[in-house]
């Protein structure tokens, strides 16, 4: 059965290589990028090769929270159903790494934004739905200080601790949804792969941006991933595997989703 998929950071990386690999199989793909410029060369590219392609383009910064509550409204305008949400945008090395709004750009494009979209887009989503939210191997412990701005942290720190925290809240919102509600999923694509963040913080050319591609794919369509909501998939050992220990720790997951939604609420944002 074909699918409606929304993907963010679509415009390179493993974003753009899981694309590529689900137009071919003819699904409706909503993709996500920050320059109108890529997005409409991507969208180019992706009709040149699959002629057939069912695309739709949607325009967002995601390193500001009012762009991401825009995009979600722009999905529900234009949707009455999406059947994947995957939340694959992100950033490690920034040129600036606080926003406007005092927030470190990290913590906002990888844990805050997919937070909001996921929160905002779950009534498009059913039982069969899925989300899935690009973790990595590198987890540390949140400082939820550093969360709301109050803490410098550098590049690795700031990665590290922002993927921890999407990792925590996809499980905490799992378990606080009912049984047989969308499946939400924290995937490790696999480490150093071939993207423009890994030659960025690495200056290593990366492995084949296939493998993350590939297992993105499985996480949103396999019957494999059907029933494995609040669970983390490994893909440098290929199975599901435990996450750093404070994923599995109901009160700090409990605390971090407490203080985003304070956060959020303190720019107007109710999900």
């Amino acid at each position: 059965m074909k699918k409606t998929i929304l993907i963010t950071g679509a415009t390179d990386g493993i974003g753009f290589e899981t694309a590529k690999k689900l137009a071919a199989q003819d699904h409706s793909l909503l993709l996500h990028g920050r320059s109108a410029g890529k997005l409409q060369q991507v969208k180019e590219a992706l009709l040149e090769q699959f002629p057939q392609a069912k695309l739709d383009i949607f325009l967002a910064d995601l390193s500001g929270l009012d762009q991401a509550i825009a995009l979600a409204n722009q999905v529900k305008a234009k949707y009455s159903s999406i059947d994947v949400l995957i939340n694959n945008a992100g950033v490690y090395k920034v040129p600036k790494a606080m926003t406007e709004n005092g927030l470190d750009v990290r913590f906002v494009v990888n844990t805050l934004a997919p937070y909001v979209l996921t929160k905002a887009l779950l009534p498009l989503m059913g039982a069969k739905s899925r989300v899935v939210n690009l973790s990595s191997a590198a987890q540390a412990s949140v400082n939820l200080e550093a969360l709301l701005g109050r803490v410098p942290m550098s590049d690795s720190e700031a990665y590290a601790q922002s993927k921890l925290a999407i990792t925590m809240w996809s499980f905490q919102l799992a378990n606080a949804m009912e049984s047989d509600a969308t499946a939400i999923i924290a995937v490790n694509p696999a480490s150093f792969l071939g993207s423009k963040m890994v030659k960025q913080a690495y200056g290593s050319d990366g492995k084949d941006l296939g493998i993350g591609a590939n297992i993105l794919i499985r996480a949103a369509l396999s019957d494999e991933f059907a029933d494995c909501t609040g669970r983390y998939f490994d893909n440098d050992i290929g199975r599901w595997a435990q996450p750093h220990p404070d994923a599995l720790n109901k009160g700090k997951s409990d605390a971090l989703v407490n203080v985003m939604d304070e956060l959020l609420g303190q720019f107007g944002i109710q999900l």
